[in-house]
């Protein structure tokens, strides 16, 4: 898939500057982390979509969504009759 992109020389030369930055022992763990995290994303796909699928007595979940809020009582204008000039 990289050497599509970059090409072949291309792939060599990310993976020689990821070996220089990250040294020789931290690429499995890099690796193993990025294995893991990739599970835990595929393992939440799969657990939205079963919270979304339809119950199997065929009605719709009721979403229950808050009513809104009153509007506020607009303030009393001023009398200027007793503005006392």
């Amino acid at each position: 898939m990289l050497a599509e992109i970059f090409g072949v020389d291309g792939v060599i030369v990310l993976i020689v500057v990821v070996v220089l930055l990250f040294g020789g022992a931290a690429i499995p763990k890099l690796a193993r982390n990025l294995g893991s995290a990739k599970n835990e994303f595929e393992k939440g796909l799969d657990e939205g979509k079963k919270a979304s699928a339809a119950p199997s007595n065929g009605t719709a979940a009721a979403v229950e969504t808050p009513a809104p809020a009153p509007a506020p009582a607009p303030a009393p204008a001023a009398d200027e009759s007793t503005s006392g000039s």
